[in-house]
């Protein structure tokens, strides 16, 4: 197989952003009144993808094991931010749970994935770690939000079960044992779903970019593998944590729940 990247002209790659109008079209034949949002995430998208590219290029080039290590916490910070701000809960609250939720989730199985199986030399080497650390990070927030987002929406409409319990003598973590097995239970079916119909109705985009690279398919499936049970192990690991630390961080030992459970 051709071991080649076949790289893409720039005037190319922007005269194929042409192909917007087909949507923009579709936004003003349906009256859809979201032209602004696409022309605000299509241009912070390209910068954003732009600036991290430059960024990445110097990670890659630099390959200092304090900076790879410090870009993985800012990772992981700013997605736990992300997480809080989507599910509507108080930063200060709940910032530092939620991001060693993800770290204890993501520490491990990085640390397996470089160490026992890819062994890339050196062993922090940024061209593996920041790659692997964003798919783990980035599948795994999703999956947390939606996560949260499920045990709002229960516990406002379950609030007189969890208040009778409560009532009756059940500690906070009993009452809510059901809500936070179900928001896990919701949060994990589409990661499900998705492992089921790999291969057969999908392509991961991990696999299909390396085969694209020139990889050979066999070698592509084995990565997309191992990066397919590491997201679900992440996302279990991660997802559980996050719920349980937050039901502490919300709830006191009486059980008087201190914020606002709604989701909005």
């Amino acid at each position: 197989m051709n071991s080649g990247v076949i790289d893409i002209p720039w005037p190319l790659l922007f005269l194929f952003f042409s192909t917007l109008t087909i949507p923009l079209f579709i936004n003003r034949y349906f009256r859809l009144k979201i032209e602004r949002d696409i022309i605000i995430s299509i241009v912070r998208m390209t910068i954003q993808l732009l600036m991290v590219g430059l960024y990445l290029e110097y990670l890659f080039n630099t390959n200092n094991a304090v900076i790879n290590t410090v870009w993985l916490l800012v990772m992981t910070l700013i997605g736990a931010s992300a997480i809080i701000s989507k599910a509507n809960l108080p930063h200060k609250r709940l910032i530092y749970p939620v991001s060693a939720s993800l770290l204890i989730g993501l520490i491990p199985i990085l640390a397996v994935l470089c160490i026992v199986i890819i062994k890339p030399v050196p062993l922090f080497n940024a061209q593996y770690i920041i790659p692997l650390a964003g798919m783990l990070l980035g599948n795994s927030l999703s999956g947390n939000i939606v996560g949260l987002q499920n045990l709002f929406t229960t516990m406002d409409s379950c609030r007189g079960e969890y208040e009778a319990a409560i009532a009756l003598g059940a500690s906070a973590r009993f009452a809510t044992q059901s809500f936070v097995s179900d928001a896990i239970r919701k949060s994990l079916a589409p990661t499900l779903a998705s492992m089921t119909t790999t291969g057969l109705v999908t392509l991961p985009g991990m696999m299909t970019g390396q085969i694209l690279g020139g990889a050979n398919p066999i070698i592509a499936i084995k990565y997309q593998l191992l990066i397919m049970i590491a997201i679900f192990v992440m996302l279990s690991i991660s997802l559980s944590l996050t719920l349980t630390l937050t039901i502490r961080n919300c709830i006191n030992k009486e059980g008087k729940i201190l914020v606002n459970f709604k989701h909005q």
